[in-house]
């Protein structure tokens, strides 16, 4: 395995609260770059779109109104950093049906959250952030793992200080 293809370990972060998922959001705007993607997964309801919206807050620099792409399975926004795709893969049949909604154009040119990662099967780029969202033991507190692979082995440690 080379360098640029190896995955850091798990890496645990304890999100007390909303406010927190939040702050987690602008760490990883301050990380992105261009062509990269991170992979959010998670069961229905642990933050993932949270996740996502704070992540396109900051990258606007400010509120922003940012509706979830469940149902147009993609959301496109042009940020000072270059443009962000949110996809919300739920409701996709099949995982060929992705560059219908311009996958090849997010990977080449801009930086993408994909919601529901796993939906891609073997289309899922090798190099990108793995972040899963998971309840934890009380109301509004999540954990956050996070894995690194290519570029993002380096850099994961700024998103799980």
């Amino acid at each position: 395995m080379t360098d640029s293809a190896a995955s850091s370990p798990v890496r645990s972060l304890f999100l007390p609260d909303e406010a927190a998922t939040e702050r987690l959001g602008a760490s990883l705007a301050a990380a992105l770059a261009p062509r990269d993607l991170v992979a959010l997964s998670g069961e229905l309801g642990a933050g993932k779109t949270c996740l996502a919206r704070a992540v396109i807050a900051s990258l606007m620099g400010g509120p922003e109104e940012v509706p979830s792409p469940t149902f147009t399975l993609v959301q496109t926004y042009e940020t000072p950093k270059g443009p962000l795709w949110h996809f919300d893969l739920y409701r996709l049949s099949a995982p060929d049906e992705v560059w219908e909604l311009g996958f090849e154009e997010a990977l080449s040119e801009g930086m993408s959250l994909i919601e529901w990662p796993e939906r891609l099967g073997r289309l899922l780029p090798p190099m990108r952030l793995d972040l899963t969202l998971r309840f934890a033991d009380r109301p509004g507190a999540r954990h956050a793992d996070f894995v690194g692979h290519g570029s993002w082995a380096a850099r994961i440690d700024r998103l799980a200080a």
